[in-house]
């Protein structure tokens, strides 16, 4: 079991609210967009998913 994080460029604003809230450090910021960097890490809380603004990630069990 795991997670799958989508993140959709077209949406992200870069304001790297979802880098800063999450607690495992999953996501980071690449050429002023988050990217999912460390995904083995993620926990599945989606707090990305609420920081986010512009509705551009979704966090899916796998």
């Amino acid at each position: 079991m795991g997670w799958e994080i989508e993140i959709d460029t077209d949406k992200c604003t870069g304001d790297e609210e979802c880098v800063n809230i999450c607690p495992a450090g999953v996501l980071e910021m690449e050429d002023g967009k988050a990217v999912a960097a460390n995904i083995d890490e993620c926990l599945g809380c989606e707090s990305c998913v609420e920081a986010c603004t512009s509705s551009a990630i979704t966090v899916t069990e796998t």
